[in-house]
C-alpha cells in the first residue's frame, strides 16, 4: 500500500522517544491471509541440529550455555486478523476494533494496517474520497445536513450550484495497550478535513480556494475505552448515546448527517454494559453529555437499551465505506438536557429555565438474510423515529429558522439593542411576548438496501426522511420558519476492487415553510473512495 511509508516514520518515533528496546524485526505479512491462518513460530524456520556428533565447517558455533536471553522486542506490521491468528490479540480485544472501526472500514477492519511494538498495537484506518456535487439551487454545502432550502423567487432559490471536494476524506488511528488483569484499554483518535471555514465574501471572510484547496482538518472521534469484566467505560468525543450510532445509519452516499437523521459526536462519559451469549445480545449504556449550553452548568444525560439477534444477519451499509455484516436488532434511547437563558433584555438581570426530553427508536431488519460469504440476494431494512423538545444540535444544521424577536429601540437611539443570548441556534428562543420556548422536533428516516445477486459488490439503497416542528410557527416569521421537510434519495454502488469504491446519487429536498411555500432542491452526486 502506497500510504504506508508515510506514516512508518511517524509512527516509530512514539516508540523510540518512550525508550523502547532496539527494534529486532520488521516484516510485511501477506496481503491476503486466511482468517485462521497460524503463527509460524521463529523455531519453525531454523535447520533442526544434525545428529551426528561432527559439525560442518558451515554450521554456525552452538551458543554458551551462560548466553543472556534475547531481550529485543519485536516490530511488526500486520493486521488485526495476523494479530488475532498469532494470539497477540484476544477474539474479545478483535470484536471490540471492528466494533470501532466497522463505520469506516466495515468488514475490511479485519485487514487494516497495525503496527505492533511488543503487545502495544496502532491500527491506521481511513480512506481518500473524492466528491462532486450538483444542487439545482445555492442553498448547500458538501454537506446537505437539515439546512433550509432558498426560496423561489429568490437570488439563491432560483440559481444551481457545482461543488468539487475532497473535505470528506478521513483518517483514523487505534492504540491498543497490553490487557492487564482482565482490563483492557484502547485510544481512538480519527479526524476529517470539514473543519470549520469562513464564510465566503466580505472582508474578514475565506475563499472559495481556501475552503476546499486548503481543507481544515478537524476531530471527529478522539476518545479513551477501559473494558472491564464488569462494565466498560468511554471518555473522549464519540457518537452519541442518543440514536444508538452508529450502528443506524442510512446507507447513501451523501455526506451525513441527512436531513431527518441524529446525526452528533460529543464529549461524554459513557459507562456500559454488553451480555452476550451464541444467539443474542444485549447492551444497556448510559451518558453524560457535554451540555448544550455550557452556562446552563448542567450536562445532558443519555441512556438506552439495544437488543440483536446474532444469527440472522444481512449486508449493511453505513454511509458510503463502512459496509458490514450485522444482526437483526432495535435500539431505544432517551436524552434530557436543561438550558439557562437571561431574560429577553439587553441587561438581563433574571433567567428561564428549561428542561427538554427526547427520545428515539432505531432498527436494522434484515428481509431477506445474506451472510459474509453470500451477500448477493440480500435486502435490509432500516430505520429511526424521534421526537422531542430542544433536540437541534442532535441533527446536522437544523436551525428551523427560528430566532429570537427584536428588542425595542431606546427612545433616541438609532438602533436596537443586542440580545446576549449563550445558545446555539434552533435549540430555544422567546416568542413574541418574551415567553421562552424549547424548539420542538419530531423525524422519521427509512432506507432499504438490496444487494444484487452474485458476489454482492454491486447493490442499491433509497432512503426517505421526513421532519416536522409543532411550534416553529410561533418563533419566528412565517417566511423564515420551516414547517417541515420532506427528503429522499436513491444510491447505486459498486465496488471496483476491495479497495475501490464507486457511487452515485439522486436526492430531493422539499422544504415547506410555515407560511406554506416549499421549496424544492435537486441533488445528483457522483463519490469514489480509496479504503485502507
Amino acid at each position: 500500500m502506497t500510504l504506508r511509508p508515510l506514516f512508518f516514520t511517524w509512527l516509530l518515533v512514539p516508540a523510540l522517544a518512550a525508550g523502547l528496546p532496539a527494534v529486532a524485526r520488521a516484516q510485511t505479512p501477506p496481503e491476503s491471509p486466511p482468517p485462521s491462518a497460524s503463527p509460524t513460530s521463529d523455531a519453525s524456520s531454523q535447520v533442526p541440529p544434525s545428529s551426528s556428533p561432527q559439525q560442518t565447517p558451515s554450521a554456525s558455533p552452538a551458543a554458551p550455555a551462560d548466553s543472556k536471553p534475547d531481550t529485543k522486542t519485536s516490530v511488526e506490521f500486520t493486521s488485526l486478523r495476523l494479530l488475532l491468528g498469532k494470539g497477540i490479540i484476544t477474539q474479545a480485544e478483535y470484536d471490540a476494533a471492528v466494533r470501532d472501526l466497522s463505520e469506516t472500514s466495515g468488514q475490511r477492519a479485519g485487514d487494516n494496517l497495525s503496527f505492533v511494538v511488543g503487545k502495544w498495537a496502532t491500527t491506521l484506518y481511513g480512506f481518500i474520497e473524492g466528491d462532486t456535487i450538483y444542487d439545482s439551487t445555492q442553498s448547500l454545502n458538501e454537506i446537505a445536513g437539515n439546512s433550509q432550502i432558498g426560496r423561489p423567487g429568490t437570488y439563491g432559490g432560483d440559481h444551481d450550484r457545482t461543488q468539487f471536494s475532497v473535505r470528506n476524506t478521513r483518517l483514523g488511528l487505534r492504540f491498543k495497550a497490553p490487557e492487564t488483569n482482565g482490563i483492557r484499554a484502547t485510544g481512538q483518535l480519527e479526524m476529517d478535513f470539514l473543519g470549520t471555514q469562513l464564510a465566503f465574501g466580505g472582508a474578514n471572510a475565506g475563499t472559495e480556494a481556501s475552503n476546499y484547496n486548503n481543507a481544515l482538518m478537524r476531530v471527529r472521534h478522539a476518545n479513551l475505552q477501559i473494558e472491564t469484566p464488569v462494565v466498560d467505560v468511554l471518555i473522549g468525543q464519540y457518537w452519541v448515546l442518543f440514536g444508538w450510532h452508529a450502528k443506524y445509519l442510512p446507507a447513501t452516499v451523501e455526506l451525513q448527517g441527512v436531513p431527518g437523521e441524529i446525526f452528533s459526536r460529543q464529549m461524554q462519559v459513557q459507562i456500559s454494559k454488553t451480555i452476550k451469549t451464541d444467539d443474542v445480545t444485549f447492551e444497556i449504556a448510559v451518558a453524560a453529555i457535554r451540555p448544550p449550553q455550557r452556562n446552563s452548568a448542567v450536562p445532558a444525560g443519555q441512556g438506552g437499551l439495544r437488543f440483536a439477534v446474532n444469527k440472522w444477519t444481512a449486508p449493511q451499509t453505513l454511509n458510503l465505506t463502512g459496509s458490514s455484516i450485522q444482526p437483526l436488532s432495535f435500539a431505544v434511547t432517551a436524552d434530557v438536557r436543561n438550558v439557562r437563558l437571561p431574560e429577553l433584555s439587553a441587561t438581563p438581570k433574571t433567567n428561564y429555565d428549561k428542561v427538554g426530553a427526547s427520545v428515539a427508536g432505531d432498527a436494522f431488519i434484515p428481509i431477506i438474510p445474506g451472510s459474509k460469504d453470500h451477500k448477493g440476494n440480500s435486502l435490509a431494512l432500516s430505520g429511526e423515529v424521534s421526537t422531542g423538545y430542544g433536540s437541534a444540535d442532535m441533527y446536522t444544521g437544523q436551525t428551523g429558522g427560528v430566532a429570537n424577536p427584536t428588542l425595542p429601540t431606546p427612545a433616541g437611539a438609532t438602533t436596537a439593542p443586542v440580545y446576549p443570548s449563550d445558545l446555539d441556534p434552533g435549540i430555544a428562543t422567546f416568542d413574541a411576548g418574551g415567553q421562552l420556548h424549547l424548539v420542538q422536533w419530531t423525524s422519521f428516516i427509512g432506507g432499504l438496501q438490496y444487494y444484487l445477486p452474485g458476489s454482492g459488490n454491486v447493490f442499491v439503497s433509497a432512503n426517505y426522511a421526513r421532519t416536522h416542528s409543532s411550534n416553529t410557527g410561533n418563533l419566528g416569521a412565517a417566511n423564515r420558519t420551516r414547517d417541515s421537510e420532506d427528503w429522499f434519495d436513491f444510491n447505486l454502488y459498486w465496488d471496483a476492487t476491495s479497495a475501490i469504491r464507486l457511487a452515485v446519487e439522486y436526492a430531493n429536498f422539499n422544504d415547506k415553510y410555515n407560511d406554506g411555500l416549499h421549496a424544492i432542491n435537486h441533488r445528483a452526486q457522483f463519490s469514489g473512495a480509496f479504503l485502507f
